[in-house]
């Protein structure tokens, strides 16, 4: 099992960062390597626990099925896989911290097993593309959330 970290800071708030972390049904309009998300189940208060993605890796598709734990929220989102076609663990969290500043320190982690054997360079090098792109991402789209939120209150 191959284990991914990352930090990077954001321009908004922790609940900002996490509003958009925990909405997966718009990741295809924004996350790079999603092609589709199908809510599985959702809790009582609406948050969904299980769900399933359609995803570019490895020059192919794959589709896998996390579920999310909020019992942190909205400080941590983190994930177990319970399904996968080429991955056997897809583990992982994002962290928020607020720096005070109207910023948060924002910490991906991201454990890794896949089902099917690939040398173990490649598959290092995809986890610390995975967890960047992730967190790029979610950089962006936070960003540019908030920032159309402000040009509006303007």
């Amino acid at each position: 099992m191959e284990h991914a970290r990352e930090k990077m800071v954001i321009g908004a708030t922790p609940d900002q960062c996490y509003a958009v972390a925990a909405t997966f049904e718009e990741y295809p309009s924004w996350a790079q390597d999603i092609k589709e998300v199908v809510i599985r189940s959702r809790d009582s208060a609406g948050r969904s626990i299980d769900v399933t993605y359609r995803a570019g890796a490895f020059g192919r598709t794959t589709s896998y099925t996390l579920r999310y734990d909020y019992s942190q929220a909205p400080k941590v989102l983190s994930w177990v896989q319970i399904a996968g076609d080429i991955t056997s663990k897809l583990d992982g969290s994002y962290s928020f911290e607020s720096d005070d500043l109207n910023q948060t320190q924002v910490t991906y982690e991201l454990a890794v097993e896949l089902a099917v054997p690939i040398p173990g360079f490649v598959k290092r090098r995809a986890e610390v593309r995975i967890v960047h792109a992730a967190l790029r991402d979610l950089k962006d789209r936070v960003e540019f959330v908030v920032g159309q939120k402000s040009a509006v209150a303007k």
